[in-house]
């Protein structure tokens, strides 16, 4: 199939994916579709980024940075009058950050009269999205979650304000319950994850809130111990009759570290830990959970129970693992949603390394021996994967920038991170 042209599914019908955001994990999703299905995806996005910049397998359509909500839905509707008439593909629409997702579901009315939007109801997303909600049901489903306190801002610019009683442990974890309400707000000093060492630091952070004009809800949580190699991340994608159908875990190497990033994985190994995939599958089945969905784990070492930390209603930046270890996700909803075919659940075991850093930088923090030797071996073996590197896409321009962004770790990494003595193992 030549580039350009509209994907064709195992039982003949045509479909076009378009794609909203411009991070990695959206030209990891163009990729997939390209290695499944030959097809270009067309990105929507406010402004152009390197990782889907000079690209051959993407037309990218540029909203500017101050789009309102209406002209984005005004741009998505142009896109799918492109494609009007009796041979039009089915439009697949596709968003992977919580602010898009949100914004594709919120105006899910007017736009499934074009597109197939595969994402899960409003009233669900609603609860999983937010942090402290998604804490109670794993509690009430018996999956294992830190302890919470949730601190509500609504009412915090009132001088009467006070915020609960924190009857945790120092240091503790504090982050936003919602993302997609604290992803777009700015202030001096804001952080994705905060690390508070006493409570000291957690007035603080109350300030900067408050004088940010925060008025949402802020989760403060009993902090798991062990390094960035205790964490996990699943990935599965539910079908329309409410099957898990694809499953895939990866054990975490190396975060970001970041303000920006914090959290994101750069590094991972691929393989498969049934008794956190059934803690997964409960909370997806229990809910009624359709699409795809990524989990934030991490494995406490006192007593190697997998704590849940959250689930984005997405597949997440980093799903290139998933094609990689053998399971291209996109088969799974083009086959659901286009098709309309029940494809038989995968759990994957395949085990590959997965990363955006260079392995030499990647080396001087698996510091476990173990764990290093599984690198090593992979490396040799070349059972590795980066998202932006495809033979299918090699434009100079673009293999330029992805050298460069490989300085950048380096460089982000030395800044950020430069600590390599800690073990935690």
């Amino acid at each position: 199939m030549t580039v350009g042209a509209a994907g064709v599914t195992p039982n003949g019908l045509r479909f076009q994916p378009v794609l909203m955001g411009a991070d990695i994990g959206i030209y990891a999703l163009a990729r997939s579709f390209h290695e499944e299905y030959g097809v270009r995806s067309i990105v929507v996005s406010l402004t152009v980024t390197g990782p889907v910049a000079d690209s051959m397998i993407i037309e990218n359509v540029v909203l500017g940075a101050d789009a309102t909500a209406e002209q984005m839905v005004e741009a998505l509707l142009e896109v799918a009058r492109r494609f009007a008439g009796p041979e039009a593909p089915t439009l697949l629409l596709l968003a992977n950050t919580d602010w898009l997702v949100r914004f594709l579901v919120d105006n899910r009315a007017v736009l499934e009269q074009s597109y197939i939007v595969p994402f899960l109801d409003a009233a669900l997303l609603r609860q999983l999205a937010d942090k402290a909600r998604f804490a109670e049901l794993c509690g009430e489903l018996g999956i294992s979650v830190p302890r919470t306190v949730v601190q509500d801002f609504a009412s915090a610019g009132d001088g009467g304000w006070r915020p609960e009683p924190v009857d945790l442990p120092f240091p503790v974890i504090a982050k936003a319950a919602d993302s997609a309400d604290y992803e777009r707000l700015h202030f001096a000093g804001k952080k994705k994850v905060y690390e508070i060492e006493d409570e000291v630091g957690l007035a603080e952070l109350y300030a900067r809130l408050i004088a940010g004009g925060f008025s949402g809800r802020f989760v403060i949580q009993e902090m798991v111990p062990g390094d960035d190699t205790q964490m996990r991340s699943v990935t599965c994608y539910v079908d329309t009759r409410g099957v898990v159908t694809l499953s895939c875990c990866a054990h975490v190497l190396l975060e970001e570290h970041t303000p920006s990033g914090l959290g994101n994985p750069a590094a991972m190994i691929t393989g498969r830990w049934d008794g956190m995939l059934g803690q997964a599958h409960r909370l997806l089945t229990a809910t009624g959970y359709t699409g795809f969905a990524n989990f934030d784990v991490k494995v406490d070492p006192r007593d190697g129970t997998a704590q849940f930390f959250e689930v984005n209603p997405r597949i997440g930046r980093n799903n290139y693992y998933v094609t990689a270890a053998g399971a291209n996700p996109v088969r799974f909803l083009v086959e659901d949603r286009v098709d309309g075919t029940a494809i038989e659940p995968v759990v994957v075991e395949r085990e590959i390394l997965y990363s955006i850093v260079p392995f030499r930088l990647l080396r001087r923090y698996v510091l476990d021996r173990d764990l290093a030797a599984t690198v090593n071996a992979l490396i040799r073996r070349g059972a590795t994967a980066h998202p932006l590197r495809y033979r299918a896409d090699r434009r100079w321009r673009r293999q330029l920038y992805v050298a460069l962004a490989g300085v950048n770790q380096v460089r982000k990494f030395r800044t950020y991170y430069p600590e390599v003595t800690r073990t935690g193992l």
